[in-house]
């Protein structure tokens, strides 16, 4: 059966974890009336630690909810999204519920803010990027009283409920593939990935399955901001003129390996023949490229749907039940730049 959510925190809560009336304590959030700054600090830190989010609605509506769905994702200008978004709203557009979307950059601090917003508006459920989040964040989603579905990754322990594939497992069938396709000498190419930690964990599979059959990544091209596409040609070329034996480029998203199998056609370089390429997300503009880029698709119309689809049953009378932890399965394109094996 699926668990009832908690009930929201409320003034009390806050009033009992600082020592302070409720009076004092809507006071300092407020940033009302004259409060000592001891007495204010000890208020936002007990805010703080319980992950209380103050109700800007509070008896404007019966039920203390708006059919709201926060969304918060790391990029709009990432591929990938726009086509969760797609599927969340397929599912939604049939209900009274709305999707409204906030966007974090991939920086914690941003997703706090983000995220504390969101919540203070009461939605009737989080759809959020990622199961990694700041512990300031994490309080907030344990202490929200509704449905919250983390999406794109399953490689970790969820707040509530997650749909998504493993990076990892993700990482290891690819290296698996260039493997036995024949290729040695393999080079990387990808985002710097302290923050996007779907990318790292990839990275993290592939090289691990590459070790066990005794094969090292023999160099690497990391970029940040700007132009995939252009990133891709420069990157590309920066890597081939240190090492210009390498036999394969990984990179980690489809739109700098673009880049790449542009720079490469343009040499005259023989693809797959003498180098091979892959990418990762499946993007499907990139179909009309020259060649068809070998990726693996990242389910993201299903993840979206599959989310949209956990709030949406939690919050029938009586909540339907559901399956709250969705593993999907990505699979690999050859396309034309991958030899098959």
């Amino acid at each position: 059966m699926t668990d009832q959510p908690k009930r929201p925190l409320t003034l009390r809560d806050v009033s009992e974890a600082s020592g302070v009336s409720e009076m004092t304590v809507s006071r300092v959030l407020r940033n009302r009336g004259d409060v000592s700054e001891r007495t204010r600090e000890r208020v936002l830190a007990a805010a703080k630690e319980l992950g209380y989010v103050p109700n800007k609605i509070a008896g404007a509506l019966a039920s203390n909810r708006v059919n709201l769905v926060a969304v918060i994702i790391p990029s709009l200008k990432n591929m990938v999204f726009p086509e969760v978004l797609t599927g969340i709203n397929e599912v939604l557009e049939d209900t009274e519920l709305q999707a409204v979307v906030g966007v974090t950059d991939y920086l914690p601090e941003k997703e706090e803010k983000v995220l504390y917003e969101m919540l203070s508006w009461r939605p009737s459920g989080v759809i959020i990027a990622g199961l990694e989040h700041s512990d300031a964040a994490r309080a907030m989603l344990n202490a929200a009283g509704i449905p919250v579905v983390e999406i794109m990754d399953t490689d970790g322990t969820p707040v509530d409920a997650m749909v998504g594939i493993s990076h990892r497992r993700a990482g290891r069938e690819m290296a698996k593939a260039i493997l036995k396709a024949g290729y040695r000498r393999i080079g990387f190419l990808g985002t710097k990935m302290p923050l996007d930690h779907r990318a790292r964990k990839r990275f993290e599979g592939f090289t691990e399955a590459l070790a066990k059959e005794g094969v090292e990544i023999e160099d690497r091209e990391f970029y940040s901001g700007g132009s995939a596409l252009a990133k891709g040609r420069e990157m590309t070329r920066a890597i081939l003129e240190r090492s210009p034996k390498l036999d394969f480029l990984y990179y980690s998203n489809d739109m700098i390996g673009a880049g790449g199998l542009l720079y490469l056609l343009e040499k005259g370089i023989d693809v797959p023949g003498q180098i091979g390429l892959a990418g990762f997300n499946g993007v499907e503009l990139l179909q009309g490229l020259p060649k068809r880029l070998a990726t693996m698709d990242a389910c993201r119309l299903e993840i979206g749907r599959k989310a949209a689809e956990i709030i949406t049953a939690r919050l029938e009378e009586p909540p339907r039940e559901v399956e709250t932890q969705v593993i999907l399965t990505p699979t690999i394109s050859f396309g034309d730049t991958l030899k098959r094996g």
